[in-house]
């Protein structure tokens, strides 16, 4: 029997070296966005300082692991059987819970993540118990739900405190440096900034970051509660003199005060965050260890009430559980992807908008702006014009494409570092993820990073990502019930079954997730080219490798989806035509942002040029759209005509209508692969082949008029055909039309000497 429990413990240490892995691809945001945001470094340096802080707070963590143990759930109330289901139910939803947040680029709470699926898993066995028992209990004999209701609290506390704060301080901290504090004068300013913000650090790290380490002793905390105030007060006056000192150095006090940010948030994830990676399975080993010390042979009998006791990890596990963190934070993907999501809401310059717009926030916005101009009716003018002059950004943009400057990074570090530190310290349940977001974000709105043509997507992002930590308690909870249940009534084969396939689902992920980023396409790489590249005389010729490659897959797009529609009208399947109509809406969105996209970077060219270009430019972009709207326009009758089940076009009309279909595909099809290897020399031909098959589709038209004339046909039936007819007429004239866009573009090109 034993042997069972060895291999569920077994099961319990892989899945916390992939949850380790997943776990730290999520937290990852926590202590980089700023300094990635920033590009307070090179990439690689910031991962070095954040791994060496890792690292140490993992192996110097005294291994928290009681909330695992008995913070949720009451122990003495379960058997061993019944927790080991528990834990190992725990960790196959976390798993993969968390992979789906990370492939999706949405930062979560790993916290949130255990403690309620800890909950659902506890939930599903007292159930069970007590249905069974003749005792009358309770939910809050076998569970802790205090915990889940400081978790719920912690939300709402971290998102509205971090944000206000946020924004507050960098305000003021922009009303001091300016976006010129590199030309201005710091010498009076950075001492007293840096010695604030490394003692902020330092008493964050006090109450946070090395609270739980093994060398914090209950002596050494009572002694630094009681000289609090000299030990932050030393530190400041040595920091602000050291500050100085390096500033008439030349050295750059805002790196040192990001870098070490970075650090110290590293060492406090690692030291306290570690519970939500290998708590569960510690926890999963000490209770096989005290079973089978016991004695017992029966598992269904033995009460865990040893699990009330403190625990203690072995060193060894630490030092594993921090090589698998530094590993996962050099190597994977999506703690990049999960990054990205936060410095795009708070960058400062223009570039593709991740979310779209959605009601609550166009509302929101509404408000912000009615509120912002009543306070300007009230506030005087040359308290204005100061504020305004202080928030002059400058007309060069950052030569390394940073999304902020280190300003800001350091702001949104030093926030983060003392609501988190004082949070900490008046025991207010505050979530680490959440009050780096929203610190962030709150900052960002302040600095003025949030234009008018921009607000309505961030703050859309913003409301999916908190929308999404709720979302993760009710789903952490709900599929950790139903896990909990399949194991209970199951046993071993289901817990095998589910295990297996929760590893399988992690490694199908990342294989396709890999796929996903090989498959980014090459217009995604231009554009992130065009944004970076600061010699305007090369922007212009990337944009038209640009237009040219998102036009060819465009026409790719547009030849399947005219297929479809076709397919579905002719064998009568409305499956196809849906399918076509939804990519089509998709379509119509992505274009919009392609255009937009562009446009910012025709405005990064040189003027003279950008005007000649403009022109080709929109009339490209206006052919694309064109070309969408005619295709919605065959799509929405042939739906609706197979829809109302109403008689099928005529064998002659579409053996009429197919090769037709056929030419215009394989013309797009040809045409999209023209553009895309930049083949100028074909785009002549190829208008040709479309004036071909209008003059074709004209003369078929011609007929089918006539044809409705006649009193036997099926007037619906033809009248229908007609219609396909004159729109792929159309799409043909607008293809053609492209195509004579693109190719004027590049000739209105200057011609560039190699350098």
């Amino acid at each position: 029997m034993e042997w069972m429990y060895l291999g569920m413990v077994i099961f319990l240490f892989v899945l916390a070296t992939f949850d380790l892995y997943v776990g730290v691809s999520n937290d990852a945001v926590n202590f980089l966005n700023s300094a990635i945001g920033s590009k307070v470094a090179r990439f690689r340096t910031i991962v070095i300082v954040a791994a060496i802080g890792v690292f140490c707070g993992a192996v110097l963590s005294d291994g928290m692991m009681d909330i695992a143990r008995h913070g949720i759930f009451r122990p003495e109330q379960f058997h061993f059987e019944e927790v080991m289901y528990i834990f190992v139910a725990v960790m196959v939803t976390d798993i993969v819970l968390l992979d789906v947040f990370n492939s999706l680029g949405m930062p979560t709470s790993t916290t949130v993540s255990m403690v309620f699926e800890l909950l659902g898993a506890t939930f599903a066995f007292a159930m069970l118990k007590m249905a069974d028992s003749d005792v009358a209990h309770t939910f809050g004999d076998y569970m802790n739900t205090d915990k889940a209701l400081q978790v719920i609290l912690g939300i709402f506390l971290s998102v509205a405190i971090a944000f206000v704060f946020g924004a507050i301080i960098q305000y003021l901290a922009r009303l001091v440096f300016t976006f010129h504090y590199k030309e201005g004068r710091l010498s009076r300013k950075i001492g007293l900034f840096g010695g604030a913000a490394i003692t902020a650090i330092v008493y964050f790290m006090l109450f946070k970051g090395l609270k739980h380490l093994s060398f914090m002793t209950a002596d050494v905390k009572d002694w630094i509660d009681a000289h609090l105030l000299w030990v932050l007060g030393g530190c400041f006056v040595f920091f602000t003199l050291l500050m100085q000192l390096l500033h008439a150095l030349r050295v750059n006090v805002f790196r040192i005060i990001v870098l070490t940010g970075t650090f110290a948030l590293a060492t406090a994830f690692a030291g306290n965050d570690l519970v939500n990676f290998i708590g569960v399975p510690l926890a999963g080993f000490s209770s096989f260890t005290d079973f089978t010390a016991s004695g017992a042979t029966n598992p269904a009998d033995f009460t865990m009430d040893s699990l009330n006791g403190p625990a203690t990890t072995p060193v060894y596990f630490l030092i594993a559980a921090g090589a698998i963190m530094v590993f996962s934070l050099a190597t994977s993907k999506k703690a990049h992807n999960v990054v990205k999501t936060e410095v795009g809401l708070s960058r400062s310059n223009e570039g593709e908008e991740m979310f779209g717009s959605s009601r609550v926030a166009r509302s929101l916005v509404r408000w912000g702006n009615s509120v912002g101009a009543a306070i300007v009716r009230v506030t005087p003018d040359r308290v204005m014009q100061y504020v305004d002059s202080r928030f002059r950004r400058p007309t060069e943009e950052d030569p390394n494409g940073a999304a902020y400057d280190l300003v800001r990074a350091s702001v949104n570090l030093v926030v983060a570092a003392l609501l988190i530190a004082l949070g900490t310290s008046l025991k207010l349940p505050l979530s680490t993820t959440y009050v780096t977001f929203m610190v962030a974000m709150g900052s960002s709105l302040s600095d003025r990073a949030w234009s008018r043509e921009s607000a309505v997507f961030r703050i859309t992002g913003v409301l999916t990502v908190i929308g999404g930590w709720f979302i993760t308690a009710g789903v952490a909870f709900t599929a950790c019930f139903f896990v909990a249940l399949a194991m209970y009534y199951g046993g071993m084969p289901a817990m095998v079954i589910l295990v297996c396939a929760g590893i399988y689902a992690l490694i199908h992920s990342q294989r396709r997730y890999k796929r996903k980023q090989a498959e980014v396409k090459d217009g995604d790489v231009l554009f992130t080219q065009m944004l970076s590249t600061t010699h305007r005389d090369e922007i212009a010729g990337m944009l038209e490798r640009h237009l040219s490659v998102a036009a060819g897959e465009f026409l790719m797009r547009y030849s399947e989806e005219l297929g479809d529609t076709a397919e579905g009208l002719l064998t009568e399947s409305l499956r196809p035509m849906r399918r076509a109509a939804r990519n089509m809406a998709a379509d119509k969105r992505e274009l919009k942002n392609l255009r937009r996209r562009e446009i910012i970077c025709l405005r990064r060219a040189d003027p003279a040029l950008a005007i000649r270009l403009s022109t080709a430019f929109n009339l490209a972009h206006n052919s694309l759209r064109q070309l969408l709207y005619g295709l919605q326009r065959i799509n929405e009758p042939a739906r609706e005509h197979v829809d109302n089940h109403f008689t099928p076009l005529a064998a002659e009309d579409a053996a009429t209508f197919r090769p037709l279909l056929n030419s215009w595909v394989g013309l797009a099809q040809n045409a999209a692969d023209c553009l895309r290897h930049l083949r100028v020399a074909d785009i002549e031909p190829l208008r040709d082949e479309c004036q071909t098959l209008r003059e074709e589709l004209a003369r078929l038209r011609r007929e089918s008029t006539l044809q409705l004339q006649q009193s036997d046909v099926n007037l619906t039936t033809a009248t229908l055909f007609l219609h396909l007819i004159q729109e792929m007429e159309q799409l043909t004239v607008e293809l053609r039309r492209l195509l004579k866009c693109i190719r004027h573009y590049r000739e209105q090109l200057p011609v560039v000497s190699p350098r």
